[in-house]
């Protein structure tokens, strides 16, 4: 358990306190017996003394996808193992097996626990910049299709996230384009309709890669990086296909 303690201790700043804390409070005990909320702020002040933490680090940003996942899939009713498995390979891809293996240890308490969504957003909205932001969202989009089939429910869910995290409608829309294929997702990823014109195409096109520029995330690590620069490969893609759909050189 050592280990694991100390994974939270000298890997979180903002979730440890909040409602978010009370979270993994409840989770870490729901799977040891005697542990507590307590004993993981033991942790996160032996790390402080240590100068080991500061405001955001990229354990905050993890924790935050691991609580939002956890509404998301349990939104229908009902947990699907597809949508567990892609979190979890998500995880190992991000941070490593070693990692991503006590992500998922504790993504087993925190899927037990009823949820406030609105309490957890105010607090990530409140810690984490705009960037990060979109970028979970971006990850909760590929959790309600990793089934294969984004239900009503799940997409009203994420949406009602997106509104709690400040995120405007047309960024929201933006994501969601980018994993539906319909004829005016091109365009909906670019926040723009099939009615603009060719300067204001390549003017949205600046305006949508500078928003979702890799760069924007370098501060919570580089393990998130790779998931902004798929989605930033997608507004260069519907970017280019608009340009070939209109003939633009």
């Amino acid at each position: 358990m050592g280990n694991f303690t100390k994974w939270l201790g000298a890997g979180l700043g903002f979730t440890l306190g909040g409602p978010i804390g009370s979270i993994i409070g409840f989770a870490v005990g729901s799977f040891v017996d005697g542990f507590s909320k307590e004993d993981v702020l033991r942790e996160f002040q032996e790390a402080q003394t240590k100068g080991t933490t500061r405001k955001i680090q990229s354990g905050d940003f993890e924790i935050s996808l691991l609580i939002l996942a956890s509404v998301v899939i349990k939104a229908d009713g009902k947990v699907d193992q597809r949508e567990l498995d892609f979190v979890r390979s998500q995880f190992v891809g991000m941070y490593g097996k070693e990692r991503a293996n006590h992500a998922f240890k504790l993504f087993s308490g925190i899927i037990k626990k009823d949820i406030s969504t609105h309490q957890v957003c105010v607090q990530i909205r409140q810690h984490m910049p705009h960037a990060s932001r979109l970028q979970l969202v971006h990850f909760l989009f590929g959790i309600a299709k990793a089934d294969e089939f984004v239900t009503e429910v799940e997409v009203n869910e994420i949406k009602k996230i997106a509104g709690y995290l400040n995120i405007n409608q047309y960024d929201y829309e933006s994501i969601k384009a980018m994993f539906y294929d319909a004829s005016d997702s091109a365009y909906k990823m670019l926040e723009i309709t099939k009615s603009a014109t060719d300067d204001e195409l390549k003017k949205a096109y600046r305006k949508m890669a500078k928003k979702y520029h890799p760069d924007k995330l370098q501060g919570i690590g580089p393990e998130h990086i790779k998931g902004a620069e798929e989605k930033f490969l997608q507004i260069q893609n519907a970017y280019e296909k608009i340009k070939k759909e209109r003939e633009i050189n």
